[in-house]
């Protein structure tokens, strides 16, 4: 293990009164440093969702001193910036500004040395090195081949409705117009393309209560379940490939409820079960899968979310595929790509950092994986 240098990327500025008191901190982001370096100033301002404000401030007078050349606002915690040069396309390159709660896994830490460097803490995976390339970028690329839009958003880990991309989409809609969408969300720093729709469903069994000395009274509906998790247990999931990109479907039971008492036959029980979905299936089509799944049982549907098909026939996609070493796999979940899908913009998920690691205390990425997305989206921008 090293110890952890200030990062050359953040300052911070201290504020005082006349009385010596201290007024309040200013941080200082210096975009035009290493990715790397970047990164590890951003992870050591904390972001967690709804907090995002001292980092979106240091996001929002950095991009304004340092990229003349973008125009640059503000919508609540989220920060927007563009190129208006007249190209031919754009590419909308999106990272949420916030994090999971923080479990005690801040101040940054570092292990290793040179490109087999290791950043660790809050943040790194998910996804403050992805923001990181994207503001190194924003200020170091004065003449891209596209257009480029810089959306850096807020509350993406908490509740959709809340979501900073949502409110833009809402309010500022001509700022998520483009040819191609990347969201810098993790994917090891491999592009991946669409992403799967999600729902869930309650399964519902009703009965007849009764004691249970005398059973045979009533109806039990745990029991009456039983059917419906045999079902699942034989359900063969789909697989299906789009545009090279192989999509595995699953069906799961991830919560049962049900009971009155110790001596209650139960007269309701309700399982909630979990659909990933491929994008070529719509929220309705693969409802109408779920329910064919469970015909003769009552089927709710409490939450849903389409998919996003890869697009990568799209001229720009097949520039960053190119761009990438030509490969690319499916999102094997659901990611924001889908509202740029939803919109009719192909998008993919491309950003340094093992996704299986996102909310974990051990949250880390390599510094190569950084250094990769950097070049890849470079070469991407500017060939």
């Amino acid at each position: 293990m090293v110890a952890m240098p200030m990062p050359y990327a953040l300052v911070f500025s201290v504020l005082t009164g006349t009385n010596g008191n201290v007024r309040g901190v200013t941080v200082k982001l210096d975009l035009t440093s290493d990715p790397i370096e970047l990164t590890a100033a951003l992870v050591d301002v904390p972001s967690v969702s709804g907090e995002e404000q001292e980092l979106a401030d240091a996001v929002q007078a950095a991009l304004a001193d340092q990229a003349p050349h973008l125009e640059v606002i503000r919508s609540g915690n989220t920060v927007l910036a563009r190129t208006n040069l007249g190209r031919a396309a754009r590419v909308v390159l999106a990272g949420h500004l916030d994090t999971v709660p923080i479990n005690d896994n801040l101040p940054l830490r570092r292990t290793g040395t040179g490109a087999e460097q290791v950043l660790h803490g809050c943040g790194t995976v998910d996804m403050k090195g992805g923001d990181a390339v994207l503001l190194h970028l924003a200020a170091t690329l004065p003449r891209p081949r596209h257009d480029l839009t810089f959306v850096f958003y807020d509350c993406e880990e908490v509740d959709a409705a809340r979501n900073g991309l949502g409110r833009i989409e809402r309010e500022l809609p001509d700022w998520l117009a483009g040819d191609l969408a990347i969201v810098a969300e993790p994917s090891s720093a491999v592009i991946e393309a669409g992403c799967q729709g999600t729902l869930r469903v309650e399964v519902r069994t009703t009965g007849t209560r009764a004691h249970t000395a005398r059973a045979w009274m009533g109806a039990n509906a745990i029991h009456g379940i039983g059917e419906v998790l045999r079902r699942l247990e034989s359900y063969q999931a789909r697989q299906v490939e789009i545009d090279g990109c192989r999509y595995r479907e699953g069906l799961q039971a991830v919560k049962i409820s049900g009971g009155v008492a110790g001596n209650v036959v139960p007269d309701e029980c309700v399982l909630t079960v979990n659909h990933r979905f491929a994008p070529d299936r719509s929220v309705a089509q693969a409802l109408e899968h779920v329910r064919e799944v469970f015909a003769g049982y009552e089927v709710v549907l409490t939450d849903s979310a389409g998919g996003a098909l890869p697009g990568l026939g799209a001229p720009a996609a097949q520039d960053l595929l190119a761009a990438a070493g030509g490969t690319a796999k499916a999102k094997l979940g659901w990611t924001d790509v889908a509202r740029f899908g939803a919109l009719g913009i192909p998008a993919v998920n491309f950003g340094p950092g093992d996704p299986t690691l996102a909310h974990t205390q051990q949250e880390n990425v390599p510094v190569a994986q950084i250094s990769r997305c950097a070049e890849v989206l470079r070469r991407f921008l500017t060939d």
